[in-house]
């Protein structure tokens, strides 16, 4: 089973602050990798209300299903590689995806395609940890985002602070992208197929 504890820190930005990030990071347009994430759940959001997702990464012609569940720290990632796959009336497949979902209550036959996000992606690793770099587009919006990923969650906020205190961009609580999806969702007419 392919596992792994996330641990990360968020912030939305405005397309200047964007700018002046790849500019000062020296991310040219060649960087960004363009991936694409399907997002999935109940019709009841059974995985929204135990603050967990699920999604289909399309990314270089690879997919991959990830559960994010919730952690002691960070997020407990679950991923299972599949061949190209039929969205709607999508069925989670057996394997490690499946066993999590059935272990945290959830009847895999339930879950459904809820739509798709779209990010052109830019990454710069650093002695503290990785900075990612996130152009966003779904439904009728678009965001900017900046990531930032690390092995220790103490540190790994620190050099967050840090960073975002060298370029004076401001602290902003920020949901993850599929909480971000699910919300323009609501606002343009409804989470319903």
């Amino acid at each position: 089973m392919t596992q792994e504890i996330e641990i990360e820190f968020k912030n939305l930005l405005t397309k200047s602050e964007f700018l002046t990030l790849t500019d000062a990071f020296n991310m040219k347009e060649n960087d960004f990798t363009h991936q694409v994430n399907h997002y999935f759940d109940t019709k009841d959001f059974s995985l929204k209300q135990k603050k967990s997702a699920l999604r289909i990464r399309e990314k270089n012609g690879a997919y991959v299903l990830t559960l994010k569940e919730p952690a002691a720290v960070g997020l407990l990632e679950t991923h299972q590689e599949l061949v190209k796959p039929v969205l709607d009336g999508f069925t989670i497949p057996e394997g490690p995806v499946k066993e999590q979902l059935t272990g945290l209550g959830i009847n895999p036959e339930l879950i459904c395609y809820f739509g798709t996000l779209t990010t052109k992606r830019a990454e710069k690793e650093t002695e503290k940890g990785l900075i990612v770099l996130d152009h966003s587009r779904y439904l009728n919006k678009e965001d900017f985002e900046l990531e930032f990923e690390a092995a220790d969650w103490d540190e790994g906020k620190q050099a967050f602070e840090q960073l975002l205190q060298q370029f004076n961009i401001p602290q902003r609580i920020t949901k993850n992208k599929i909480m971000r999806f699910y919300e323009q969702k609501q606002t343009e007419g409804g989470m319903t197929q």
